[in-house]
């Protein structure tokens, strides 16, 4: 293993948070304590020392709020509280407690686009046109004919505004119509969200994953969309269109220097954006341009895509260029809102050695980066038959739109358990059959089993200071090899990956510091990797 102590203490003095490796947690389906078949906080809590043994630097947990469910838990009906099916906020402070305790750091979601429709704010707001919150959502009279204000969908299908006779007015939506649209160019809006950040700060919190940024202000004018080009796949309404008014204000990046003075007032935190859209990444630097703004931001690159090219992994790493004001980036092949990579780019046969370079490429990556429960363990999607869907996007959408719900399964600790561990009563989405051989129990002993993999490629990337903070320039991105140089500080490493299903011409050039698959002087082979020191 590489351990450079000079440069590691560069690494030492930098934000702990930069080329930090993220364990996405999603609480519902991770492990449940009391055997409702819900995951909840205490189950994260008694689980907590798996996450440190891997090696990662910190955890995102996803919402746990007081919360309708309607979106499970994107749709927030109490900012400041714990759902009870997740347990208590004295459970919360317990796992704050244990996270530090074990050495991590703990990020949360913050939801600051919408909330749910059963939030105080908005009972009030749909109450009265003359309250004190009249305006804390966006509101609009409907056109002479009675139609909406104007053309905007739902990322969730349909029109993103629904009438309310209370009011006697459409409010938007751009998703669920249980989620309805916070009006952010508010000041007092604002002030109210920076209060919901200190609260948990003031708990313990290391960072905020913020939610859908780009859709937090629209154009107060309600300008018709254009239509989108002709072309790409369509499987919503929304796909129809160029977001140029329901989203993407420029007036965001003045909120986002709002909070991030707020934050920086607790010292240490970090802020990432979650941003999708086809304007993502020119939104994602502006929003983390300079040092007033968010510390970083992650797109859809790869939760997205279709196949894992070397082609791809080129393109969106020179995207965020080493330079002066350009922010810092954050990667993640998988999370809650994406269907498994293993299920999307590799075939069945070669998924053990595809999930191996996978996670090694990750390791290797120029930022942060995010794994998500299960990653770690080579897990791949599960087929959620359609009378046990739970995802109201699937469900509206089905089949055409994969669904979220088989990514959300619940975590395989053990292979012989009911429910594979996760509960002893019934879980909320079927435990996936082809996640026994891979539960936790099954690998945890074994040194050459996908977790020992993981661990070790995290262990590589934590001691290496260059691949926390160095560069990363491209030297190859053909059909089948991508190879990129990553320095700093004199230390250079020439990391060469086969994305393709045959072998490659591979001639190594320095020692091997750690390899996935068959890496010999002559071939990379099929879904191989090797990081050499070329120094």
């Amino acid at each position: 293993m590489l351990a450079d102590r000079q440069t590691l203490s560069a690494a030492q003095l930098a934000p702990w948070w930069r080329g930090a490796a993220i364990y996405q947690i999603y609480p519902r389906s991770f492990a449940d304590s009391n055997g409702d078949g819900i995951g909840d906080l205490p189950g994260v809590t008694a689980r907590l020392e798996h996450v440190a043994s891997l090696g990662v630097d910190a955890i995102w947990l996803s919402p746990f709020f007081r919360s309708p469910m309607r979106d499970f838990g994107y749709d927030v009906s109490d900012y400041c509280a714990v759902d009870p099916v997740f347990g208590t906020l004295a459970d919360f402070d317990a796992l704050v407690e244990r996270v530090h305790s074990l050495g991590l750091r703990l990020m949360i979601d913050q939801v600051y686009s919408h909330s749910s429709d059963q939030h105080p704010w908005f009972l009030e707001s749909r109450s009265s046109r003359d309250g004190p919150r009249s305006d804390w959502y966006v509101w609009a009279d409907p056109k002479p004919d009675g139609t909406p204000p104007n053309n905007w969908q739902s990322v969730f299908g349909g029109a993103a505004w629904t009438w309310d006779a209370r009011r006697g007015q459409y409010y938007l939506h751009n998703f669920l119509r249980e989620q309805p649209d916070l009006n952010l160019h508010n000041l007092a809006v604002q002030d109210a969200l920076l209060d919901v950040a200190r609260f948990w700060l003031d708990r313990g919190v290391d960072g905020f994953r913020i939610d859908a940024i780009n859709f937090a202000m629209h154009d107060p004018q309600l300008r018709d969309n254009p239509p989108a080009p002709p072309g790409g796949k369509r499987t919503r309404p929304f796909d129809f269109q160029q977001h140029l008014h329901n989203q993407s204000h420029p007036d965001i990046v003045l909120f986002l220097e709002r909070l991030r003075r707020a934050i920086d007032g607790y010292g240490g935190r970090f802020t990432l954006a979650e941003v999708g859209g086809d304007g993502s990444l020119g939104e994602m630097h502006v929003f983390t341009q300079g040092n007033s703004r968010l510390h970083s931001a992650y797109g859809f690159d790869f939760l997205y895509a279709e196949r894992l090219t070397p082609e791809l992994v080129a393109r969106v790493a020179q995207d965020w260029p080493a330079r002066p004001g350009v922010g810092w980036p954050t990667w993640a092949f998988e999370n809650h809102d994406a269907p498994r990579a293993l299920s999307r780019w590799a075939p069945i046969e070669q998924a053990d050695r595809f999930a191996r370079t996978k996670m090694l490429l990750l390791s290797a990556m120029r930022g942060s980066i995010i794994l998500f429960q299960g990653e770690e363990l080579g897990l791949p999607q599960v087929d959620v038959p359609f009378d046990q869907l739970q995802d109201p996007e699937a469900i509206a959408n089905w089949p055409q739109t994969l669904s979220r719900d088989g990514v959300r399964t619940p975590m395989p600790w053990r292979s012989e358990a009911p429910n594979l561990g996760f509960s002893t009563g019934e879980p909320w989405l079927p435990a996936g059959d082809e996640h026994r051989p891979l539960s936790v129990d099954r690998q945890v002993g074994d040194p050459d089993s996908m977790l020992a993999f993981t661990r070790r490629c995290l262990k590589f990337r934590s001691d290496c200071a260059v691949l926390r903070l160095g560069s990363m320039d491209i030297i190859e991105a053909g059909e089948q090899l991508l190879r990129f140089e990553r320095s700093h500080d004199g230390r250079r490493l020439l990391c060469s990956f086969n994305l393709s299903e045959r072998p490659a011409a591979f001639r190594a050039s320095g020692p091997s510091l750690i390899s996935s698959g068959e890496a010999s002087s002559g071939a990379l082979g099929a879904f191989s990797a090797a990081i050499e020191d070329i120094s």
